[in-house]
């Protein structure tokens, strides 16, 4: 498996990023797939995620939505860090998109063959990108997102989709979750059905949020690893790229 860590640039500010993928045929280029990292920023479970995807056979890029690689030690530190592209969804469309074209521009990928996967407020970043117009022939999943407009005291700045939009979704959603409320998970299947965009909603009947991730262990927060969510998610994530991508 071939692994590059690099800077990219989005309007003047500098990200770091991390590629995988198997090296195949000389010239055989790959389909990119984003990984977009949950609150506290880009860390392993992001990266390891990007191997992952690897070896199915894509090319993982797991980007940085905070710049220079920043990365909260605390909640504290990750909702000061998150809040601000919480509220101005077009600063976060701005990073995502520009994420976007590094993946389309890199030698190893197809660029027409992108699609995204996020985790938490990583899900939110995908969703984003999806909303933005960008061609996504591999579509978009989003692992426990945050899927609504407002979260506690914070009311989103939203930036109107482009149309039409250009791929599928698939939320995987922890019926649990307390970040998502029954009114965000209506407004987010009205705002898809309304778009015209092929979406699939799975809800894993006693997993809460964060349930992808092994270290979740917070029941106070709602916070909480599920290792068979985790597991069936993964696997319509398999299924779902497959099918988008071929």
């Amino acid at each position: 498996m071939k692994v590059e860590e690099f800077e990219y640039s989005v309007d003047g500010t500098v990200y770091l990023g991390y590629l995988a993928y198997e090296e195949g045929e000389v010239g055989k280029k790959l389909p990119g797939v984003l990984v977009a990292h949950a609150w506290r920023g880009l860390d392993e479970f992001a990266k390891d995620k990007a191997k992952a995807l690897a070896k199915l056979g894509y090319v993982g890029f797991a980007i940085d939505l905070y710049g220079d690689g920043k990365f909260a030690e605390s909640d504290a530190e990750a909702a000061a860090l998150m809040k601000p592209l919480f509220i101005e969804r077009k600063e976060l469309r701005k990073r995502i998109v520009g994420a976007y074209k590094v993946l389309q521009d890199h030698t190893a990928v197809d660029e027409h063959k992108i699609g995204a996967i996020g985790f938490c407020f990583g899900g939110l970043a995908a969703i984003e990108l999806l909303r933005s117009g960008v061609d996504l022939r591999g579509g978009v999943v989003s692992f426990h997102g945050v899927l609504g407009n407002h979260l506690g005291a914070l009311r989103a700045e939203l930036e109107p989709s482009d149309s039409p939009l250009n791929g599928a979704l698939l939320l995987l959603h922890g019926y649990k979750d307390p970040l998502v409320s029954s009114e965000d998970l209506e407004n987010i299947q009205k705002e898809f059905t309304d778009a015209n965009v092929d979406w699939q909603l799975n809800v894993f009947g006693r997993a809460s949020h964060a349930f992808t991730n092994p270290d979740a262990q917070d029941e106070g927060s709602g916070l909480i690893y599920n290792a068979g969510a985790e597991r069936r998610s993964l696997k319509a994530m398999e299924n779902f790229l497959s099918e988008q991508f071929s």
